[in-house]
């Protein structure tokens, strides 16, 4: 039993590893969080976006269940020496990853500095239990009760908590830029809460996800099929940490001519027609991030049932927790009919499937500013070396023109 779950814990391990966004495995069995490989960690402005003489600052913001989250801030240099900051952008990354994917790319192909130029007043966001924000009031890293979340406790603290400190610094509402199954899921149930939609101007999706019943990637399903997330959680492991030593050893002996990873990616996002694999070898050394075992069963939920709802604890603790047998859904008919929103998907999206988004615009009561890309899948919209002109110039526009109408 214990080598049927370490092989297929070590097939989550490829499938997160490559996906960029998609799940992420791979457990620390000591409950150590420490990183098994990649650069030391100083800081997300220090080790990467600080590259590029952009000024960055960090700024940390505590969660009202008691996480402690690092935002990062920012700006052009052109902008600085101006004094001037631009609207507020708040950039919430995939799947086990943190905020650095915004700034894995050149100046010219990372949105995190295209926005900057721009004239945005950046705001990076990194959710609990990534590198940039593993902190606790009183909770260890070691402590199980740390990882007892979901992307339910990402929408509804995590995001809410990062909205509100950026709101109070700016004074201004929000643009939001969320990507594939973590940033625009928790944007999405975050916008069904008045309370937290209220904070913002307009939100920008690109690959969005609520639905994830069709989904079509072999390797995704065969791992929902083999009850994968029910057994990581059965022999009792809460952290999901790819970087773990065990598991980048094996991962590096793996890749390193047994299996070809390129491949594999494919089969698990779908076809991505503009990626320099070259910068592969880098992704790596500062992706996946941790995350929790239950986050991960979330999503496998959601797969198996075909729901956008809470967290499923089974019948009788849902009664406890809920007072009904299921989960309640999250209602994305409440989100304001006012709020604009941008999306940006890809005829090609192995995770974000075109009948699960056309589900998701059904029930929404706006209508969306759509780019569909026919030959683009679900990792070119981040890292795609056409990105910038291909979808983010189009979503820049789209953000301007909402200043336009706030001024008029």
């Amino acid at each position: 039993m214990e080598q049927l779950a370490v092989a297929a814990i070590v097939t989550v391990a490829f499938f997160f590893t490559l996906s960029f966004s998609g799940v992420e495995s791979g457990s620390n069995f000591t409950g150590d969080s420490s990183i098994g490989r990649g650069p030391a960690v100083k800081g997300l402005c220090p080790d990467l976006i600080q590259r590029f003489d952009y000024p960055c600052s960090e700024h940390k913001v505590q969660t009202k269940d008691g996480y402690v989250l690092g935002l990062h801030r920012v700006s052009s240099v052109a902008r600085m020496l101006r004094e001037q900051r631009g609207p507020p952008v708040l950039l919430l990354h995939g799947l086990f990853m943190a905020g650095d994917a915004w700034f894995l790319g050149s100046m010219n192909q990372s949105l995190g500095y295209i926005l900057a130029d721009h004239g945005f007043d950046v705001w990076v966001g990194s959710v609990r239990g990534t590198r940039w924000s593993h902190g606790h009031v009183s909770l260890s890293e070691k402590d199980k009760e740390f990882w007892d979340w979901s992307w339910e406790e990402l929408a509804l603290y995590d995001l809410a908590a990062m909205l509100h400190y950026v709101n109070s610094v700016s004074n201004a509402e929000v643009f939001i830029v969320g990507h594939s199954q973590q940033g625009t899921i928790i944007s999405l149930a975050a916008f069904t809460e008045p309370d937290i939609v209220k904070m913002v101007a307009g939100a920008a999706l690109l690959c969005p996800i609520t639905y994830l019943e069709h989904v079509s990637a072999p390797l995704v399903l065969r791992l929902v099929s083999m009850h994968l997330d029910q057994v990581v959680l059965a022999l009792g492991i809460h952290q999901l940490n790819f970087k773990s030593d065990i598991l980048a050893e094996i991962l590096d002996s793996v890749c390193d001519g047994h299996v070809d990873c390129t491949d594999l990616l494919t089969s698990i996002t779908g076809p991505n027609c503009c990626l320099n694999m070259s910068q592969v070898d880098f992704f790596l050394e500062y992706e996946p991030h941790p995350s929790s075992a239950k986050n991960l069963n979330h999503l496998f939920q959601m797969i198996r049932k075909g729901t956008f709802a809470r967290y499923d604890y089974g019948r009788s603790k849902n009664i406890r927790r809920y007072g009904q047998f299921k989960p309640p859904n999250f209602d994305l008919s409440q989100i304001p009919k006012s709020l604009p929103m941008w999306m940006g998907y890809g005829a090609n999206d192995d995770l974000a499937d075109l009948t699960d988004f056309q589900h998701t615009l059904r029930e929404l009561e706006s209508q969306p500013e759509l780019l569909y890309l026919e030959n683009y899948g679900h990792i070119d919209f981040l890292m795609g070396v056409t990105a910038n002109r291909d979808v983010y110039d189009d979503m820049i526009e789209f953000f301007r023109s909402l200043l336009g109408k706030s001024s008029s």
